[in-house]
């Protein structure tokens, strides 16, 4: 079994080293950093001995540990300081790394750095990566061909520009990454954010620094993450990290590890807090958002976890806590005039109850990410998705039949293992059936360490998935063309996110149900004021539909106004499914 020193100074040890080894490294490491440095004298032989105790617990080849927020007894807050040296964030991939760029940033100022808003100007550049497909990582690598030019650049009277990539991709490819020429300082997994100042420290010394290290409860609960963007009137709210559902495809449960939810309390704190701020639109996030549990002595439980008709899990039944359905009802609770909305989801996990809490409060957007992937029944089980097409049609026809005018968006996956052709017309004839109001559509790229990398073949040619991706969108423009026209004559409450980027002239906003609507810049009459100006970012227009696209609708504002207002006048949505 592999052992883990929970400081790692150097690069990761192999399973062949002993741990009398790397701490001798680690030793050595920090001396030459000391010895070069204006700072405190190093840690001595008795610090190692000193050094707390701690668990190692392997699990699929991966280290988990217990969380220690605090540095070893050598490493104090001057010596990991940032001495206000710049960080440049670049963010790939999903919303949650959005938000982990926001709590590495958090972390990162309270030690004492400032923030780069250009990149030329950084000290220190932080990929947030993705390891989800391919093409996420291809630009990633890219993008260090980069970074290695502007080390290259770097003057000779300023200290050298250091380079880390965190999250996903991070975790996923660590040794393959410090074995380049990239020139990679810093490799952080998703769950080692708190680390992040002393690592950068030990970049000091030349060396590179690396924690991987995935945790079993670390959530970040008490880090209030810092707003990249201090104008936009949403943001996102972290209530549960890692995944269990081990679908075949699927890389984040060996990048993100097991799920493990934040406590209720902390997620009502601080959505209240961004309501304080005049945030309008809350997205709490989570690998599977809404297997969310809550296990706490207070709020014990004997349930067991209620998963939605005809489906099924991987894993046996969870036993206790405080579910998804009980936590969206009281975020909801806060602020009558925020926005709520949720993802990513996973079909299972929508019983009754959940739905109907949806229905039930004006300020949970009718809007449902309910992932596909595959229409034929045949790939879902070969992808471990736990359910069959029927069941699946079946569990869309109850969302709209308890939630009225909802929209449903969805992920599919051209070209996964084994798949035929009769498998692909599955697909197309599902979104026939459904009609998606948005789908988010790729091409299988096979993950190493998956299911179906060690068990199925990726036998579909490149050629032909990308034939049948060019259908699958095909088919999708084709049918939301047709199903947003739904919309013309209805009135809809928008969320004014910004300008448009092609005219300064036109507006652009959400919708209740996730569509973007854009329209003329104008004064407007305000409901609750009467005052007669311009609206602002962040504030709710009444806006009469004219037009649509396949991708956005068109209309004309009318008014100023608010979420509650809106929602006491149209007890019920004018348009039909």
């Amino acid at each position: 079994m592999a052992v883990a020193l929970k400081q790692s100074y150097l690069r990761p040890y192999s399973p062949s080293s002993s741990p009398f080894t790397c701490s001798l490294r680690s030793f050595f490491s920090f001396m030459r950093y000391y010895s070069s440095c204006s700072l405190p004298p190093g840690p001595g032989l008795e610090d190692f001995i000193k050094e707390r105790e701690f668990k190692d617990i392997q699990l699929s080849g991966t280290a988990l540990m217990e969380d220690d927020h605090s540095p070893p007894p050598y490493l104090n807050e001057e010596t990991i300081a940032g001495r206000n040296r710049k960080v440049y964030f670049e963010t790939y991939g999903c919303q949650m790394n959005a938000n982990d760029t926001e709590i590495a940033w958090s972390i990162l100022s309270n030690a004492g750095y400032r923030r780069a808003k250009e990149i030329t100007d950084a000290d220190v550049i932080l990929a947030v990566t993705c390891a989800i497909r391919e093409n996420a990582e291809n630009k990633v690598w890219n993008r260090l061909d980069y970074f290695s030019h502007l080390k290259q650049k770097r003057s000779a009277n300023l200290p050298p520009l250091k380079v880390g990539l965190l999250g996903c991709m991070a975790e996923r490819l660590k040794e393959k990454l410090l074995d380049t020429d990239k020139q990679v300082d810093l490799i952080a997994g998703p769950d080692a954010y708190r680390d992040l100042p002393r690592l950068l420290a030990v970049t000091e010394s030349g060396e590179a620094a690396v924690n991987v290290a995935l945790s079993l409860d670390e959530t970040y609960a008490d880090v209030s993450p810092v707003r990249l963007n201090e104008s936009s009137p949403t943001a996102f709210v972290s209530i549960m990290r890692g995944c269990d559902n081990m679908c075949s495809f699927c890389i984040v449960p060996f990048t993100r590890g097991r799920e493990r939810s934040r406590p209720m309390s902390s997620i009502i704190s601080e959505v209240k807090s961004l309501s304080e701020q005049g945030i309008k639109q809350v997205t709490l996030l989570g690998q599977n958002v809404n297997s969310y549990r809550e296990l706490s002595p207070s709020h014990s439980s004997s349930s067991l976890t209620n998963l939605s008709r005809g489906f099924s899990s991987i894993y046996k039944s969870k036993e206790g806590g405080r579910r998804f359905a009980e936590l969206l009802h009281e975020v909801a609770q806060v602020d009558p005039d925020m926005r709520i909305r949720f993802t990513s989801p996973h079909p299972k996990d929508f019983p009754d109850e959940l739905l109907e809490v949806i229905r039930e409060n004006g300020n949970i957007c009718k809007h449902i990410h309910l992932p596909i992937q595959s229409g034929s029944t045949r790939i879902l089980q070969l992808m471990r998705r736990g359910h069959t097409r029927e069941a699946y049609l079946s569990l869309v026809d109850r969302i709209r039949s308890i939630i009225p005018g909802v929209a449903i968006s969805t992920d599919i996956i051209a070209g996964f293992c084994d798949e035929r052709e009769e498998d692909h017309n599955d697909t197309l004839s599902l979104m026939e059936q459904v009609k998606y109001d948005m789908a988010f559509m790729f091409a299988y790229s096979m993950r190493k360490k998956t299911h179906a990398y060690h068990r199925l073949k990726d036998s579909v040619p490149e050629d032909i998935k990308k034939k049948r991706l060019a259908e699958i969108i095909s088919t999708f423009y084709s049918l939301s063309g047709s199903r947003n026209k739904r919309f013309i004559g209805t009135e809809q409450l928008v969320l004014l996110v910004s300008a448009t980027k092609r005219n300064e002239m036109d507006c652009k906003g959400k919708s209740d149900t996730n569509h973007t609507v854009i329209f003329p810049r104008k004064h407007l009459p305000g409901e609750a004021d009467n005052e007669e100006r311009e609206p602002n970012t962040g504030e709710y227009v009444r806006v009469k539909i004219t037009d649509s696209t396949s991708l956005s609708l068109k209309g004309v504002a009318i008014s100023r106004t608010t979420l509650t207002a809106f929602n006491q006048q149209n007890d019920c949505p004018s348009y039909t499914n």
